[in-house]
């Protein structure tokens, strides 16, 4: 049932409500069975209504077991919606979408992580109404957007350590340990980065319980307004864009339907690099009613283009998501923020009526007595009284949580226990890089001199699994 507000609210406005046509296509090719999707053209934000209506696609690459992944594929929209207010029109809808979107990403890892498993996701989390586009992701599964004039817009962030310098910065700052495995005596080896203990290649993800709490499930989210001339989307895992670049993807779909570019773009990065890894694309078209042929070949000057930067979002205006742009081909952007703090994440600068209720969680949507809550805002868990503009307001677990996310406390609030080892996985290829004798070395330094490094032996275990005895304690598993 449509609640009677929003009926009110769409008379009163005269929403309009323009839908653009979604094609889709969809291609894999499965080496550990890893990678889930997604795909739902007919969401509705609320029960009955057919007329607000919103398409989702989302790509989940898991890592030590596919139980995260699974997972996130069967909650994770419904966390989100839960988090936004059931009275909102299209527009406020729009503009609360981002910060639901975290609290149904941060409360789907708490979920998860209650149910003892030690798997992780990367998670893409891409919503379509309309013609915006609204993108959250953790991890290196990425989406891409070329436009009608073969531009080319990264809507994600990537969250390898070895990609993203910010991140290893934070996860430093929150007590964690950056840096690679390396020959014994200090030989330079390329092997990935990643975060101690754990071994964990990223810097967020859903799950990892077991890696340390400053692996957040925290996303970065973008989301853009497309022109009315449309635009494609290319969302793909890591075992695509491990061996080909946007741009290459976007050439070589060019001009393909949906369906026919998203298995071009998968055969393209299986004969560039072989199939180490799954591989698995979704091509989205977005394009005006009754124009269903896929992309036509941009024009000259766009071709091979690539463009981080967007027009903003006028203060002045009054609607982003049904207002034409001025330009035909311009893609705005809405909104973007990538931060981890959660009580940033959280708060918002839209007057959205409801948006915090007093006695009930931000994240879980678990109402609470007056004094057991808190605002995302305080340092320390706070049973005084309540006031609606200190708000947003988390229960006890969840602020538990997120003082854990920023460091302020070990799992548990004891001490990591004393000796622990790394149990043996593949899904980052750890096992594949590791030399019979090794050793923990920060990023730039010197592994014989830097007091950091950790001496390190690997012992063949039987089945080829192998172990690693850690001097200062933790359990480095890798992912």
């Amino acid at each position: 049932m449509v609640p009677l507000a929003v009926l009110l609210k769409r008379e009163l406005t005269n929403e309009k409500i323009e839908k653009p046509d979604i094609l889709t296509g969809l291609a894999n090719q499965t080496k550990k069975g890893e990678d889930f999707t997604f795909v739902k053209t007919e969401c509705q934000r609320y029960a009955g209504d057919s007329i607000s209506t919103f398409s989702v696609f989302a790509l989940f690459d898991g890592h030590n077991g596919s139980a995260a992944a699974i997972y996130a594929k069967e909650n994770l929209l419904s966390n989100v919606l839960s988090a936004i207010p059931q009275d909102l029109s299209r527009d406020e809808w729009l503009a609360a979408l981002p910060r639901a979107l975290v609290a149904g990403f941060v409360k789907t890892d708490k979920d998860l992580q209650d149910k003892a498993q030690t798997s992780g996701t990367t998670v893409t989390f891409v919503i379509i109404d309309g013609w915006v586009v609204t993108v959250a992701s953790v991890g290196d599964s990425r989406c891409i957007l070329e436009s009608a004039e073969g531009a080319v817009y990264s809507l994600s962030a990537d969250h390898r350590l070895e990609a993203n310098e910010q991140e290893v910065e934070r996860i430093t700052a929150s007590g964690g340990e950056v840096g690679r495995l390396n020959m014994i005596g200090g030989a330079e080896v390329h092997w990935s980065l990643r975060c101690w203990p754990g071994g964990l290649c990223l810097s967020r993800s859903i799950g990892d319980m077991d890696v340390g709490e400053f692996i957040v499930p925290v996303p970065h989210v973008k989301q853009v307004k497309l022109s009315n001339a449309g635009g494609r989307l290319i969302i793909s895992s890591d075992g695509v864009w491990d061996a080909v670049t946007f741009e290459m993807a976007v050439s070589c779909s060019r001009g393909l339907p949906a369906e026919v570019a998203a298995a071009q773009i998968v055969k393209e990065a299986v004969q560039i690099k072989g199939l180490h890894d799954d591989i698995t694309c979704i091509v989205v078209d977005i394009l005006p009613q009754e124009k269903n042929p896929p992309l036509p070949p941009p024009k000259k000057q766009g071709k091979g283009v690539f463009k981080s930067m967007f027009r903003r979002k006028s203060c002045e205006s009054t609607s982003h998501s049904d207002r034409e742009c001025s330009e035909p081909d311009l893609v705005e952007e809405i909104f973007e923020e990538g931060s981890a703090m959660l009580a940033r994440r959280l708060d918002t600068e839209y007057p959205i009526c409801n948006m915090f209720k007093l006695f009930m969680c931000a994240v879980c949507q678990v109402e609470f007595k007056p004094g057991e809550g808190t605002s995302v805002h305080a340092g320390s868990l706070q049973t005084g009284r309540l006031r609606p503009w200190d708000g947003p307001f988390l229960c006890r677990s969840c602020h538990a949580k997120k003082e854990a996310m920023e460091g302020k406390r070990f799992r548990g609030g004891g001490n990591p226990p004393a000796l622990l080892h790394l149990r043996p996985s593949t899904s980052c290829h750890l096992a594949a890089e590791l030399p019979p004798l090794s050793l923990f070395q920060p990023p730039g330094t010197a592994a014989e001199t830097n007091s950091r490094c950790r001496p390190a032996v690997a012992s063949h275990l039987s089945g080829g699994a192998f172990g690693f005895l850690l001097a200062a304690g933790d359990e480095e598993q890798e992912k």
